[in-house]
């Protein structure tokens, strides 16, 4: 049986994790996953990829709210019944329908990083599907994500991976929605469908790791070429023409069930 070891959410694109004891899934994934995301004066999303500082900021929910932080920094709250200003923006090659969350976030954050930001909310109205190359007769729905809703892997990847390295890594830098337990090392990427109850997931695609996992999450630094230089030598996906660890899972049946740590799953050829 495959174990759910831990489960994370990211409200804000590219910031810190919440982890969570239990969590309601969506179409669209975990509840609140990538909801939130910061953008240019040109409306184009950003990440760690070039902004890695995004990493000290910790998003948290609750009180009817999305409450921001960082140190030295203080705390910035938006109302989640905040309407917002209708917005279009970008997500690689996707444009998406969007809120702007308002000038007082839009301040804090462009204060703590140096640079002009803004904070918008996905709009669900205007619903952004997956690739279907990847996800065939399913159409599944993300928010700002990459690409895909989840993104699963196992702790024995982590495992074998901190064998090769020069020192050991956490999670953290993978930033996965879901840590299963109960396979081997890669086993993730041998998965069609894990069941629980009436939670139906499917492995879709590799996920091709980039510069982000060189970034200490707690820190904010960057620093070397670690891990990507170790799973250059042996996790090269010729297909994607890049290192791939962990798997893309959508969610096929279930929206409005929960997860939660400890949560057993059967693995399904179909």
């Amino acid at each position: 049986m495959i174990t759910l070891h831990g489960i994370f959410s990211y409200p804000v694109k590219s910031c810190r994790a919440v982890e969570h004891d239990s969590a309601t899934v969506t179409a669209a994934g975990l509840e609140h996953d990538r909801e939130w995301m910061f953008v240019t004066p040109d409306r184009r999303f950003i990440t760690q990829r070039d902004a890695p500082r995004l990493a000290l900021v910790q998003p948290a929910l609750g009180d009817g709210a999305l409450r921001l932080s960082a140190d030295g920094a203080g705390e910035v709250a938006v109302p989640l019944d905040h309407p917002g200003t209708g917005t279009s923006v970008v997500v690689w090659d996707d444009r998406c329908a969007a809120f702007d969350q308002g000038d007082a976030v839009a301040d804090w954050i462009s204060s703590l990083l140096g640079r002009e930001l803004r904070l918008v909310r996905f709009d669900p109205a205007t619903p952004r599907p997956s690739s279907a190359v990847w996800t065939g007769d399913v159409r599944a729905l993300n928010r700002f994500s990459d690409g895909f809703p989840l993104l699963a892997i196992s702790q024995g990847s982590l495992d074998d991976l901190n064998t090769r390295l020069p020192a050991p890594l956490p999670m953290d830098r993978f930033r996965p929605n879901l840590v299963l337990g109960g396979l081997p090392a890669y086993g993730e990427d041998e998965l069609h469908d894990i069941v629980s109850g009436g939670v139906r997931l499917r492995r879709v695609k590799p996920c091709v790791r980039c510069v982000i996992t060189t970034t200490d999450q707690r820190t904010g630094d960057r620093g070397g070429d670690e891990p990507v230089a170790t799973l250059k030598a042996y996790r090269w996906n010729a297909q994607l023409r890049g290192v791939a660890f962990g798997q893309n899972v959508i969610v096929v049946e279930g929206s409005g069930g929960r997860l939660f740590r400890g949560q057993t799953f059967a693995a399904t050829d179909a």
